[in-house]
């Protein structure tokens, strides 16, 4: 019996994702699952080729011999395919690479990238939020029981009693800097699992909508009272009037709200932490084509160079000692850049050790057409 079957028809039945590469790098076949594995990534990787793959798949906590420039050697040379791993969505993906000999003799790049059986962890992960979201709140919500009873008539109280409340005071002060640590963390948790599942993308798109940045930064500015953005161990300090803004008023960018205010805090958090009280934190926006670019420039510690790499990677901190000194997670600026791409945006820095460090952002600006295109969406 003669079987003949389309070489798309196979790759699409396959359960793991696959990218062929010409020898000029441009992708040549790709199956259904490496666009559910890649999103919109596919697009760009189909648009620019194997330049794009290693921009995407490389990490700077990743090997050299694990880079896909030598990856892409080893399987040249070898009759096996090569295990190797790229970093996608908070986790790492487990791939081959192989050499391919086609008719007219050229040689081809095949990429196969595994799907990962999150369902187990994802269960665990969910359960233990829940419960620590529910400790969190218990917590803190009987420490201020604590608070307010000891305040009661404590001016009456005996020498004995106010030593013994001012004790309790102290533990109870110890358990609530704990207690705000854990609940940052799960935040934080929760965000990384909403990328590294996806939804990420859905929660953006449903709240995707025109933003006027100045009405926008004078909102943020003046919230900046109302919260605490750093460690309750921190100096308290008034980081409201070291914030100026230069926003020229014809702004509006297209992006989630929240989403945006999540990132100047979380990046605004990082300046006022690494730089002295009182130093000037600069917030500046302009129109640059079709974006709108955010600078945010603080007059701090900088950055080391041989660090840069390693500022987006995931539970990734700077070693420096003005640095490590400070508490933290080293997760926030990984979600930051995660959920601006996905609003269409980049991220990224530039730093001077001593002198201070720029976070920039680059934002779709709004255009009318957006309106109604959303409204088809919709309909």
């Amino acid at each position: 019996m003669v079987i003949k079957l389309e070489i798309q028809a196979i790759l699409d039945a396959l359960g793991h994702g696959v990218l062929v590469f010409a020898s000029d790098g441009k992708l040549v076949l790709h199956n259904m699952m490496a666009g559910t594995i890649l999103g919109t990534d596919l697009n760009v990787i189909k648009s620019e080729g194997w330049s794009m793959a290693l921009e995407l798949f490389d990490t700077g906590s990743q090997a050299m011999d694990l880079k896909m420039e030598a990856v892409k050697e080893k399987a040249l040379t070898s009759e096996r395919p090569i295990r190797f791993k790229i970093y996608r969505s908070g986790a790492y993906v487990p791939c081959w690479a192989a050499a391919l000999n086609g008719e007219d003799g050229e040689v081809y790049i095949m990429l196969t990238l595994d799907v990962l059986d999150w369902e187990l962890v994802s269960n665990v992960i969910d359960r233990f939020r829940t419960e620590m979201h529910d400790a969190v709140d218990s917590t803190i919500g009987h420490i201020n029981l604590i608070n307010r009873t000891m305040g009661v008539d404590s001016k009456n109280q005996d020498p004995a009693s106010i030593k013994l409340a001012r004790r309790i005071g102290g533990f109870t002060k110890l358990i609530e800097v704990h207690m705000s640590r854990a609940g940052r963390l799960i935040s934080m948790l929760d965000r990384l699992q909403d990328i590294r599942t996806g939804a990420i993308r859905d929660r953006i798109r449903d709240t995707r909508k025109k933003v006027d940045l100045p009405d926008f930064m004078e909102d943020f500015v003046e919230a900046l009272d109302e919260i605490h953005l750093l460690d309750p161990e921190s100096e308290a300090q008034d980081y409201r009037s070291r914030v100026k803004t230069e926003i020229p008023d014809d702004l509006a960018v297209n992006v989630s709200a929240s989403y945006l205010d999540s990132a100047l805090r979380e990046i605004l958090r990082n300046a006022i932490m690494y730089s002295l009280i009182g130093t000037p934190i600069t917030i500046t926006a302009q129109k640059k084509n079709n974006n709108v670019q955010i600078d945010m420039r603080d007059e701090g510690y900088g950055i080391r160079k041989k660090e840069y790499e390693r500022i987006f990677d995931p539970f990734s901190r700077a070693r420096q000692p003005q640095i490590i000194a400070e508490f933290g997670y080293g997760l926030a600026l990984y979600l930051c850049k995660t959920e601006i791409e996905v609003m269409n945006g980049r991220l990224w820095f530039n730093s001077d050790e001593g002198v201070g460090t720029t976070f920039s952002m680059m934002l779709p600006l709004w255009k009318e057409t957006d309106s109604s295109s959303r409204s088809d969406s919709n309909a």
